[in-house]
């Protein structure tokens, strides 16, 4: 009989954290789970899940239009904000539910609430104390708005989704990832979109070559890209936002989005009442084995401030599970992990940017290619794809690959398994493409744009 409640106590049903409670469960623990927003956490609520939802809705505003040299008489029809927004609702629902049961297969106790940390052994819900041998923060990230004047009437991408109201005139401040999808997402559903960053170029942490095609081809679409920049004041003017920048001038808008990053969700938790360390970027520090300095309680997903990805968390509570429940000795491997921003088009990228292979293998081969998409031939939509290979010349080894273009994302992840693989420029060389496809030029680059 164990001196616990239960075995391992997950703070957060976000992705990492249900996987590893699932896991674990499936080992033989007994397992209890407390979230006090919603089954899921950011992905299926607030975040990717929705976001690719709208994204869809977006790009029929450009297909209505492509499809008129195609033959067809496609007048653009109107759209109706409240039934993608209460449509997306029932998904979401539907989606939520489906995490419960998943959790109540395995006889996991889901609890409606924040956990906080009594002490190493002991977590209350509300009232309640339940003592457990292992305790799992997963609580993930929240939005960050920075404090300044008027910052009360601006909102962040967890209420984006929702709006009552469909913003006519929308301002986005933000150069990440977030900020980039939304301006894509309103601009195809019809908003007027100004995006605001303060650096010279958004993106920040992507190739280089990347995030100057990023900003042509999303300035092409009607984003009002203002680069070094920022706001200074949002006051009420009437039924209007007006925004005063540092550049002396002012907008309005209907809605003012900020995007400029996330910190971890680590409010209320009742890490005072334990070792646990945060460190200076307020992440929770953890070893390779997802324990904190606290031995009893482990942590993991974005709450610990690596790559904020949902297939990372996954990743990480399966191994958290296999190896603290299951005895396996397992670990996360973090090299060539694919990610894609759902812009307009989509950017996909795995490896290395060709500023970190520079730095890292010293003497490299480029190849790039920039076309027209097959489709767009006809259609008559001004977009360009942009594919860069980065080859280690020593080992001729690919290792880095970057592409802005339709499907960028979905083409990334077979690729992802190629560089995984240790694949080199030989290899992508003597590969037979599909054709016609934009992939197939991934295979079909043959004279290097630069070498050194």
């Amino acid at each position: 009989m164990s001196e616990f409640d239960y075995d391992l106590f997950v703070i957060g049903a976000g992705s990492g954290g249900v996987r590893a409670a699932r896991m674990a469960a499936g080992f033989g623990a007994k397992v209890a789970i407390a979230e006090d927003r919603y089954m899921g956490g950011t992905c299926v609520n607030v975040g990717c899940v929705p976001k690719k939802l709208y994204v869809y809705a977006s790009e029929f505003s450009k297909a209505f239009s492509d499809a008129r040299n195609y033959g067809w008489d496609s007048n653009k029809p109107g759209f109706d904000w409240a039934t993608l927004r209460d449509n997306k609702k029932t998904e979401i629902s539907r989606l939520n539910a489906i995490y419960e049961r998943l959790l109540e297969g395995v006889n996991a106790d889901v609890m409606d609430g924040r956990g906080r940390i009594v002490d190493a052994h002991t977590v209350a819900v509300g009232e309640r104390r339940f003592s457990a041998g292992k305790i799992l923060i997963a609580t993930g990230g929240w939005p960050h708005i920075p404090p300044f004047p008027g910052s009360d009437l601006v909102i962040s991408s967890n209420e984006i989704f929702d709006l009552e109201q469909f913003p006519q005139r929308l301002v986005i401040v933000g150069g990440g990832y977030i900020a980039v999808e939304f301006a894509g997402i309103f601009n195809g559903l019809g908003s007027r979109v100004t995006q605001l960053y303060r650096g010279p170029l958004f993106l920040r942490g992507f190739d280089a070559d990347i995030r100057a095609h990023a900003a042509r081809e999303i300035a092409k679409t009607g984003v009002d890209l203002r680069f070094e920049v920022n706001v200074e004041s949002v006051t009420r003017a009437g039924d209007a936002l007006e925004l005063r920048l540092t550049d002396g001038t002012t907008l309005e808008a209907d809605t003012v989005l900020y995007a400029t990053g996330r910190k971890a969700n680590l409010e209320g938790l009742g890490l005072e009442n334990v070792q646990v360390e945060v460190n200076e970027f307020g992440t929770v520090v953890v070893d390779g084995e997802f324990r904190t300095a606290e031995p009893s309680i482990f942590a993991l997903g974005d709450v610990t401030g690596g790559m904020e990805l949902t297939p990372v968390a996954l990743a990480e509570g399966m191994a958290f599970a296999r190896r603290q429940f299951g005895g396996l000795e397992y670990a996360v491997d973090y090299d060539f992990i694919p990610t894609a921003v759902f812009c307009q088009p989509n950017i996909g990228t795995v490896g290395f940017t060709e500023e970190q292979a520079r730095a890292r293998f010293g003497h490299i081969r480029l190849f790039k290619s920039t076309f027209k998409p097959m489709k767009h031939t006809i259609s008559g939509r001004d977009e360009q794809t942009f594919m860069k290979l980065i080859v280690d010349k020593a080992s001729d080894r690919v290792v880095g690959v970057h592409m802005m273009g339709p499907d960028a994302g979905e083409i990334m992840q077979g690729i992802a398994i190629a560089l995984r693989a240790g694949a080199t420029k030989a290899l992508f060389d003597t590969t037979i493409g599909i054709h016609p496809t934009a992939a197939e030029e991934f295979v079909t680059m043959r004279e290097a744009w630069t070498e050194d």
